[in-house]
């Protein structure tokens, strides 16, 4: 980024307080993306620090999770159940704007900072419950880690492969969940900026699973019966899956409409008739004689290369994407990376933030260490 930019392109959060009582990766995730968008973030952390630091030692000897989601914030150590400690968290969300919470359910409000106390005390103040099911159903106090809710919401039901279930390979209830809470945040800083008052935000990751379970949830109740694991497969779009190569490479090709279709069956497949070939037509007569389509596919690919298969969807325009390995992915051309120091000198390149903005400074903060910013903050807020 140029100087004359970068003095014109200010990050959009710069000068606002968030103050996040969290652990894990809901939270966190959330908070980092407020970070990112120039807020300062106050990070409150037991004393034995947030989980996710003992999660593994991979990133120059700091956790991943911990990495990724914690980078340019404050680490304060205070126990709320203490006095003098408790007086500073009052100060904190006295100047703050934005408090977020992931703690066990009801534990904040026991101790006088639940979201419906503080912003009686605060209305400017924005707060964000982040929890596993909700506070007000009877799953309400179930643990919630993120497997346990890929497979309450019904998400490991129709991943994996058939026969076989699988966990989705990342935290996505989790992460669902942060990128969740920053929308709410987003928007309540909006909404404060016309009324002058701030909102409570509720997130579950529950929520979040179950409304990305909405296209399966209505085939269950309306459509006969959700599908189920499909593997490298679309349920309800053909052709759209996985084929391999006379040399053993997997090819996803997707195909999205009968004009495409007609121009994959000429261009690629060489049957200019499979186009108007009444098993095949339309989308809907495809999924169902999706076995005999496949095959016909399958048949194709097993005597090309994977260039020779490439060059063919490049000229037939048709969409594809190799199946490729995280060491793969660390290759990729696509790929963004930018610099994050850490105690080891040469520090970490870790993948740049998906969303691309004017204030991108080309760099991640450093994530703190446990209790890094203690003394300095108690000092800060003891006036």
């Amino acid at each position: 980024m140029n100087e004359e930019l970068s003095m014109v392109a200010r990050a959009p959060l710069e000068g606002l307080l968030i103050v996040s009582a969290e652990q894990a990766v809901a939270a966190p995730l959330a908070t980092c993306r407020l970070a990112d968008a120039g807020a300062r973030v106050i990070k409150i952390e037991r004393p034995e620090g947030d989980s996710a630091r003992g999660y593994d030692r991979v990133a120059d000897g700091m956790s991943s999770y911990f990495a990724w989601g914690n980078r340019g914030k404050e680490s304060l150590v205070l126990d709320y159940k203490q006095a003098q400690d408790a007086a500073l968290l009052e100060k904190l969300l006295s100047r703050a704007d934005v408090f977020v919470q992931n703690i066990a359910p009801g534990a904040l409000a026991r101790a006088g900072f639940g979201s419906s106390d503080l912003r009686k005390r605060y209305p400017r103040l924005i707060t964000c419950d982040i929890s596993g099911y909700g506070t007000d159903n009877p799953g309400s106090d179930l643990k919630a880690y993120d497997l346990l809710v890929q497979c309450e919401s019904g998400l490991v039901s129709i991943s994996g492969a058939p026969g076989h279930p699988g966990r989705i390979g990342v935290s996505i209830c989790d992460i669902g969940a942060g990128m969740n809470a920053a929308i709410g945040i987003f928007a309540a800083l909006a909404q404060r900026e016309r009324t002058g008052l701030g909102s409570s935000i509720s997130i579950s990751l529950f929520d979040g699973a179950a409304d990305w379970m909405s296209v399966p949830y209505v085939f269950e109740r309306y459509g006969g019966g959700a599908p189920g694991p499909t593997g490298l497969r679309h349920p309800s779009i053909a052709p759209y899956g996985s084929f391999e190569t006379r040399d053993g490479k997997q090819v996803v090709i997707s195909v999205q409409n009968d004009r495409e279709w007609v121009r994959f069956s000429r261009e690629f497949l060489g049957q200019s008739e499979l186009g108007q070939d009444p098993r095949f037509c339309d989308n809907v007569a495809r999924v169902e004689n999706r076995e005999a389509l496949d095959a016909l596919i399958s048949t194709r690919f097993t005597v090309l290369s994977t260039e020779e298969v490439l060059r063919l969807l490049d000229a037939s325009n048709t969409a594809y994407g190799q199946v490729r390995s995280v060491a793969d992915l660390v290759k990729h051309p696509s790929l963004r990376t930018w610099p994050m120091q850490t105690a080891v000198k040469d520090g970490l390149e870790l993948i740049a933030p998906p969303v691309r903005t004017e204030w991108d400074t080309g760099r991640f903060r450093p994530a703190p260490s446990l209790g890094q910013h203690t003394d300095a903050i108690r000092r800060e807020f003891s006036e």
